[in-house]
């Protein structure tokens, strides 16, 4: 058991000191590119300034005669593209027991650590791996001379990491937030799904019979198969200040479903979601962001609470202490949004008409 203020210090001479609190930059969509497909790696420029995180995935679709240039096209990338302050470079590099994970961080973090923000790791059992990755990162960052701590991501894929949840989300001072691997994860239940992210229709509930009549018409209702391991993943990570995250939607085409997903978990508390194609893109950062009614909301219930103590009626409803704590949540996201977003700026604005709830979000 280490004591909370080894947390204050860096695990290596010369590694820079670790963050105190997470920088809460907007991440509504972390979006997945092959960095050893040119095709796609030529893209990543022009979507500079148009998703909030832009990922080099080296694991999973990466075929294994393509991970050496996975790696070295990243490094390419990320040396030619000027990022700016309104897109973050993450990647997600292969698994702890695999092979190639150690020239993964090796090369990035001497590299090109000074451009890299987070590095997603996935299949995490527990807070040993993530223990392993933190003194690995403070001495390769002391190697590079590095000024800044590179954060790490934790990716929910097996059952014992969603037992070790919140020991996880704890581990370290590093850990920027934990996204939800639901295919890995599925497996590794023995779930009886096949699908990546998303419902079923075998999981339901069903309507009562009606005067008895078992074989009459009844009414059936999809459920969330991931419900659980979501709330629980959030309770985590907002226990321990860090940011969670819906993982992938594999039917690209059932945008409907997608966009579905996406806001159940941006009402249980998830910050963003990971696209895995263009048309996600605006999806999330749609989800994400929250609409210019609720914006004019919660500004409404902050004015009239006053001191923010009692209760006031508006609208004739109840609103107290506690409503007022939710609405200062959305207040907050808006403005951190607003910040660098600057259609949302202007969608926010109190003398909008969009702000007097005749507009949406977009």
């Amino acid at each position: 058991m280490r004591s909370p203020k080894d947390f204050f210090g860096p695990l290596a001479v010369g590694a820079p000191a670790p963050v105190r609190e997470v920088p809460a930059r907007p991440s509504r969509m972390i979006h997945f590119f092959d960095p050893s497909n040119e095709k796609m790696a030529a893209k990543v420029p022009a979507m500079v300034g148009t998703v909030d995180v832009l990922l080099g995935n080296l694991e999973d679709a990466v075929k294994a005669d393509r991970k050496e240039a996975a790696r070295q096209g990243l490094v390419d990338i990320a040396k030619s593209t000027d990022f700016g302050e309104s897109t973050q470079l993450w990647t997600r590099v292969n698994s702890l027991d695999s092979p190639w994970v150690l020239d993964d961080l090796v090369t990035l973090v001497t590299e090109i650590g000074d451009r890299l923000d987070v590095i997603m790791v996935p299949k995490v059992q527990g807070p040993e791996d993530i223990h392993y990755v933190d003194r690995l990162l403070a001495q390769l960052e002391a190697r590079a001379g590095l000024t800044r701590p590179i954060l790490v991501h934790a990716i929910l894929e097996t059952a014992r990491g969603v037992a070790n949840v919140e020991a996880i989300a704890g581990a370290s001072p590093r850990m920027q937030g934990i996204s939800l691997g639901p295919a890995d994860l599925a497996a590794d239940r023995r779930m009886k799904t096949t699908r990546v992210g998303g419902g079923h229709p075998g999981y339901l509930v069903r309507q009562d019979p009606v005067d008895g009549d078992v074989e009459g018409a009844r009414a059936t209702y999809q459920q969330d198969l991931w419900h659980y391991t979501i709330a629980r993943m959030v309770d985590a990570c907002a226990m321990h200040g860090i940011f969670p995250y819906y993982g992938p939607f594999g039917d690209i085409k059932d945008v409907v479903a997608c966009e579905d997903q996406f806001r159940n978990a941006f009402l249980l508390g998830c910050v963003g979601t990971w696209s895995l194609h263009p048309v996600q893109i605006e999806i999330a950062k749609r989800v994400f962001s929250p609409s210019a009614e609720d914006v004019a909301h919660a500004r409404r219930v902050k004015e009239a609470m006053g001191d923010g103590t009692g209760a006031v009626m508006l609208d004739g409803k109840m609103e107290d202490d506690a409503s007022l704590k939710q609405c200062l949540v959305i207040l907050e996201l808006a403005d951190r949004l607003s910040a660098s977003d600057p259609e949302l700026a202007t969608l926010y604005a109190v003398d909008s008409p969009a702000a007097s709830g005749e507009g949406e979000a977009s």
